[in-house]
C-alpha cells in the first residue's frame, strides 16, 4: 500500500519539472538555431519579413541575387542598395568560403525605404560562392574588379529599363560605396550616389590597415570622377576606425561631393536608426550636426 500510494506523488512532481526544464531550454535552443544558421538564411529571413522577393539574375559573366518589394512602389526614381564586403576573410589570412555579410546593413536600410527599391547583390555573395565562374579572388583581391563592376552594371541597366525609371540613386555601405562610385559613370540613369562609411580610397584603406593591396580591383580614386551631373553625398562615422572620416574627406576632395560626419557613429552603428530621417530630408545633414 505504501509503495503504491507513493507513485502518484513522484509523477506529479516529475511532470512540472520536465515542463520547467523545457521552458528554460527553449530560449537556448532558439539561440543556437539562430546562431548556427547561415548568413544567407538570416538575410532571407529578413527579406521575407520585409516582404521582399528574391530572384537570381545574370549579369555579364556572373549571376546575382537581387531583392525587390513584392508589391513595387510607384515612382520614377529607383533607390539601389549595395552591400559592404561582408566577410571575405575569416581571419586576417584565412579566406572565407562564403563572403556573405552576417549583418546586412544595406538590406536593413532598404527595409525602411518607401521609394521604389532594389537590393543589388554582389557576384558570388548570398549563396553563390560556388557558382561558376566564382573563385575566392572575386571577394578578396578582385572584389572591385572590372568584371564585377561590369556585371553589376548590366543587371542594373536591365532593372532600370524594365521598370522605366528615369533617375537612380545608388546607396552603398563600405565596399558597396566603392562600387556605387565605380558604377556611376557606367549607368547613365544614375544621378546621385550616397555612400555610408564608403571605401572611396581603396589604396589608402589597405595602407592604413596594412592589408594586402587589392591588386585586381579598381580604385574609385584611380579613374575619372563621376560626371558633374551626379550628386555625391558621403556619410562618415565620427568614431569609425575602419574607414575613417579623414580617409573619406581626402577621397571626396578628389571625387567631389559633400561629406557629412555623424559624431559617435562607427562603421555600423547607428545608421539604421538614423536612416528614416535621412530619407525624409533627402539625405541632408541631420539637425544639430
Amino acid at each position: 500500500m505504501a509503495s503504491s500510494s507513493s507513485s502518484p506523488s513522484v509523477e506529479s512532481t516529475a511532470l512540472p519539472t520536465a515542463r520547467l526544464t523545457a521552458l528554460l531550454l527553449a530560449p537556448l535552443l532558439a539561440f543556437l538555431v539562430t546562431a548556427c544558421s547561415t548568413p544567407e538564411a538570416r538575410i532571407e529571413a529578413l527579406a521575407h519579413r520585409a516582404h521582399f522577393e528574391r530572384e537570381i539574375v545574370r549579369g555579364t559573366g556572373f549571376r546575382h541575387v537581387i531583392y525587390r518589394p513584392e508589391a513595387p512602389h510607384s515612382g520614377s526614381e529607383l533607390h539601389v542598395y549595395l552591400e559592404g564586403d561582408g566577410t571575405p576573410y575569416r581571419l586576417r589570412t584565412l579566406i572565407s568560403a562564403d563572403p556573405t555579410p552576417r549583418t546586412p546593413l544595406a538590406l536593413e536600410l532598404m527595409m525602411q525605404d518607401a521609394a521604389p527599391t532594389l537590393y543589388l547583390g554582389r557576384p558570388c555573395y548570398l549563396g553563390l560562392a560556388l557558382d561558376p565562374p566564382c573563385t575566392p579572388g572575386d571577394w578578396t583581391l578582385a572584389r572591385f574588379s572590372p568584371a564585377v563592376v561590369e556585371s553589376l552594371a548590366a543587371v542594373l541597366e536591365h532593372e532600370i529599363a524594365s521598370g522605366g525609371y528615369l533617375r537612380v540613386t545608388l546607396i552603398g555601405h563600405s565596399g558597396g560605396g566603392a562600387l556605387a562610385v565605380l558604377l556611376a559613370n557606367r549607368v547613365d540613369a544614375v544621378d546621385r550616389v550616397v555612400t555610408i562609411a564608403g571605401n572611396l580610397d581603396v589604396s589608402g584603406w589597405t595602407r592604413l590597415h596594412r592589408y594586402t593591396p587589392l591588386s585586381r580591383s579598381l580604385d574609385p580614386l584611380a579613374g575619372a570622377p563621376p560626371r558633374s551631373s551626379v550628386e555625391l553625398i558621403h556619410f562618415a562615422g565620427g568614431a569609425d576606425l575602419n574607414i575613417t572620416p579623414a580617409l573619406i574627406r581626402g577621397a571626396a576632395a578628389r571625387l567631389g561631393g559633400a561629406v557629412i560626419v555623424i559624431p559617435g557613429f562607427d562603421h555600423r552603428c547607428c545608421w539604421v536608426r538614423l536612416w528614416p530621417e535621412l530619407l525624409r530630408t533627402n539625405f541632408r545633414a541631420p539637425s544639430g550636426i
